[in-house]
């Protein structure tokens, strides 16, 4: 390991590679037309030989029972996506199964535990083509995709288990998995990297267990890690291969058939947080023969909220971790340019304890020195110990926490960097971001700035087959050209004014709409909120209704909530029902001003009749959270 013996050393180490990666060297070659990735020392370039910088998060969920991404049950795939790539993220490590690879494989696939109000665009989808779709909008936004198998069975708590097989699933089951979802998306440049196995573990005694050696042995990880590796570029040679590295390692003098003593009295190995260990990797490096250029090591780190290791309960700073830690178990490879390294997991709840936050900024301030490569843990909330970068609303965002983690995106001139070359950031009419080509070319469009987002987007005369939509009018630096309408993810017309009747459609359906709009430079604003609308069930005099729920009081495990119930017909109506999506998790304990039948509610003799544009109101207290409660539809009669 090359030791910083001075302040100066660091900083002078820092500015070299702030210099490379923030400024970067001017481009070798044209800007290639595909984004795959390779390896030259520690860095990672594109095929043009440009260096790149893998900044991005993780979001789990198609790892677990659901075979999904969590927060589908409330929040919107498209918006969660849009927003990860506006703030910065430019790739997404995907945890997934084997089972579930298999299963896919097999042809057997299901339909997901998915909010289809709140996700329209993914209704009628399986888990699969909901896969598929959110490679769609990495691609749509500029993002790229990391698949990492994080466990060999569909669980929830499928990362316990130290190896790659368990039950049924074998080791050339989970090559097998490998070789179907590569040979799947080989020609797909939105899937840059593959993480063979997240965070395999485990001591001698209490196996199964992974260990590293140059062994053949059934439980050699880093074996596993160089088979499957070769199996993946044998079918795509342009992919990245990540290789985490174990729990311990032997001492020197010691074996991994000595005992797992106290390593507080009579240390045999030294210890690390599960995946953190690579320090095999000096003596027994992964071996992908011609594909050497596309392996990446990836540890994992944490802090003292998610277990006070032996290093956190003495005085420490980022000097003292990288002697310490970091330095011995993977640091080096960086240093003396072995292989890239990628973190693939850090992170953590901040505002708890102090150590956790000095840790956190710690491990932040060597990435951003260092260049090293990193996926945040975790978009979701509802990662127990160490919570997200969303709140439990599954659309607010932890400022804070993302405050910490945005020096570490990243950024050119103040603009996030894709790894996409044709692609900004955030889409091709992001304010916030830009292409890899433009970062490496110094061009691009003379006007850059997106018009202002529409507002008031309102659904006015609806009949059995036609919903009229009206917004206020956006502004834009030179002008606003015209206005895109999308029904769900589907743009239906280009308009120049502010209104828009959507006409063809089926009685008695609740549809979702969005707007934005468009200059004459092609730039294009983020969407509007998204409106629900419901065409009428039909027959004469028939009127449609919308039905607007929230929050107005909360507490913990319950909320009470309103729902505002209007006529939007140009005639009365007699009666109404409204339907709420209840998701897993919450449930409607009791209901006034109307009459609850399932997750259906109509109205109370004393509030069914509307007049044209009249409105009522009903409400109910709840279990769970709020956000799992939505409306899915309204009719009136």
């Amino acid at each position: 390991m090359k030791v910083r013996s001075t302040a100066a050393a660091l900083l002078a180490a820092a500015a070299t590679v702030l210099a490379t990666v923030s400024a970067g060297p001017a481009a070798t070659a044209a800007a290639p037309e595909q984004d795959w990735l390779h390896v030259e020392g520690n860095r990672i370039v594109d095929e043009a030989g440009n260096q790149v910088w893998l900044t991005g998060a993780n979001w789990f969920g198609f790892n677990a029972t659901e075979r999904v991404f969590h927060g589908l049950w409330s929040g919107n795939i498209t918006e969660i996506s849009k927003a990860m790539a506006d703030r910065g993220i430019n790739i997404v490590r995907i945890p997934i199964s084997t089972q579930l690879l298999l299963e896919w494989k097999a042809g057997q696939t299901a339909t997901p535990n998915v909010n289809t109000y709140a996700n329209p665009e993914l209704a009628g989808k399986n888990n699969l083509q909901v896969f598929d779709y959110f490679l769609e909008l990495c691609e749509r936004f500029g993002m790229k995709v990391m698949i990492d198998v994080h466990s060999a069975e569909a669980d929830n708590s499928g990362h316990i288990h130290p190896v790659w097989w368990k039950g049924s699933i074998t080791t050339e089951d989970f090559y097998q998995a490998w070789e179907w979802v590569t040979a799947r998306y080989k020609d797909n440049d939105t899937v840059v990297a593959m993480d063979v196995k997240n965070e395999p573990h485990g001591t001698p005694t209490q196996p199964p267990r992974a260990k590293w050696d140059s062994t053949t042995d059934a439980d050699n990880f880093k074996h596993v890690c160089e088979t499957a590796g070769k199996r993946i570029l044998a079918i795509n040679p342009k992919v990245l291969i990540l290789c985490e590295g174990v729990e311990v390692y032997p001492r020197p003098g010691e074996t991994w058939s000595s005992p797992n003593t106290d390593p507080d009295l009579s240390p045999n190995y030294f210890y690390t947080w599960w995946g953190g260990n690579l320090r095999g990797v000096a003596e027994h490096p992964v071996n992908l023969g011609a594909n050497q250029d596309q392996l990446v090591y990836s540890p994992h780190d944490y802090g003292p909220l998610v277990f006070d290791q032996p290093w956190f309960q003495k005085p420490f700073d980022k000097e003292s971790l990288i002697v310490d830690v970091w330095g011995p178990n993977w640091l080096y490879i960086h240093e003396q340019e072995i292989a890239p390294l990628l973190i693939g997991e850090w992170g953590g709840r901040l505002g708890q304890d102090e150590r956790q936050d000095r840790w956190m900024t710690a491990l932040r301030d060597l990435i951003v020195d260092e260049g090293l490569h990193q996926t945040f843990w975790v978009l979701n909330p509802n990662s127990g110990d160490t919570g997200g970068l969303l709140l439990d609303d599954w659309r607010t965002w932890d400022e804070q926490k993302y405050a910490l983690l945005k020096p570490a995106l990243w950024q050119h001139n103040g603009k996030f960097v894709s790894l996409d070359h044709q692609v900004r950031l955030g889409g091709a009419g992001s304010t916030t971001g830009i292409s890899l080509g433009e970062r490496y070319s110094g061009s691009g469009p003379v006007d850059t700035t997106a018009p202002s987002v529409p507002s008031g987007l309102t659904a006015g005369a609806v009949t059995s087959s036609s919903i009229s939509l009206s917004w206020n009018a956006s502004t834009d630096n030179v002008g606003v050209s015209g206005y895109e309408v999308y029904r769900g993810t589907t743009r239906v017309a280009t308009v120049a004014g502010t209104s828009y009747t959507d006409s063809g459609l089926t009685a008695n359906t609740a549809y979702s709409y969005t707007v934005r709009a468009r200059d004459a430079a092609g730039n294009v604003s983020a969407a509007s909120a998204a409106l629900s609308a419901r065409t009428s069930s039909g027959g004469s005099g028939s009127s449609g209704c919308t039905a607007t729920l929230r929050a107005v009081n909360s507490w913990q495990g319950g909320f009470q909530a309103e729902v505002t119930v209007a006529n939007t017909g140009a005639t009365a109506i007699r009666g109404w029902t409204v339907d709420l999506a209840v998701a897993s998790g919450s449930a409607i304990s009791s209901l006034w001003n109307g009459t609850l039948t399932g997750s259906r509610v109509t109205n109370a003799a004393h509030n069914g009749a509307l007049g044209a544009s009249a409105s009522t109101t009903f409400g109910f207290v709840g279990t769970g959270q709020a956000a799992g409660v939505t409306v899915a539809g309204c009719t009136g009669s």
